[in-house]
């Protein structure tokens, strides 16, 4: 999707969820965790508007437009198996999902911006696109300049990076190691996946 540059607790409040991991959002959620608005209190969603939260959800926590999550669902509909997973699972192999959750960045713009500013090397080669999607075997490390190895450093540092079953992560070399494909468990973003399959199937 087009980088939002709005504020992030508002989403975070109408989404009700921490989709925006940034420090400032956070303490907004803290003390005021309300959909943003006069009119909103009490109000009951409809099932539309429930499962239109839902795909919000997806775009805002992942970075996707709606043509990019429309590619998305129409690549993993025709597979076998649960298409809510699926889709999920296809965005947790992201380029700047896996750097998020590494603890190579605190949120995910962060890690959208380092891949578009080419600071990561796949299997060797400069990646600047966020939405590339890693497969077992690919390794994910950062561009060999001593300024960009102690900003990453200094982050890992201060980080608590998510434990993977499927990403082994090595801090000292700044590398990572995919093993596997994600599973159910591994996925990080609560959201009714379901629903939304059922919103983009009408």
């Amino acid at each position: 999707m087009a980088r939002y540059t709005g504020p992030k607790a508002r989403i975070n409040r109408r989404l009700g969820a921490m989709i925006y991991e940034t420090a400032g959002a956070a303490r907004a959620m803290e003390r005021r965790n309300t959909p943003p608005g006069m009119h909103t209190r009490g109000r009951r969603p409809s099932n539309y508007g429930l499962a239109l939260m839902e795909k919000q959800k997806i775009k805002h926590y992942y970075g996707l437009g709606e043509r990019q999550l429309r590619r998305y669902f129409d690549a993993v509909s025709s597979k076998q198996g649960n298409t809510g997973e699926l889709l999920l699972l296809m965005c947790e192999r992201r380029l700047d999902n896996i750097v998020r959750r590494c603890g190579f960045t605190k949120t995910r713009p962060q890690a959208r911006q380092g891949v578009a500013h080419g600071h990561f090397l796949v299997n060797g080669v400069k990646v600047t696109k966020p939405n590339y999607l890693l497969r077992p075997g690919d390794e994910v490390e950062v561009r060999d300049r001593e300024g960009l190895k102690n900003l990453y450093r200094g982050v890992i540092a201060n980080a608590s990076p998510d434990a993977l079953d499927w990403v082994a992560f090595d801090s000292e070399n700044l590398k990572a190691t995919v093993q596997g494909l994600p599973g159910p468990s591994d996925i990080s973003l609560p959201v009714d996946a379901n629903s939304v399959v059922e919103f983009l199937s009408r």
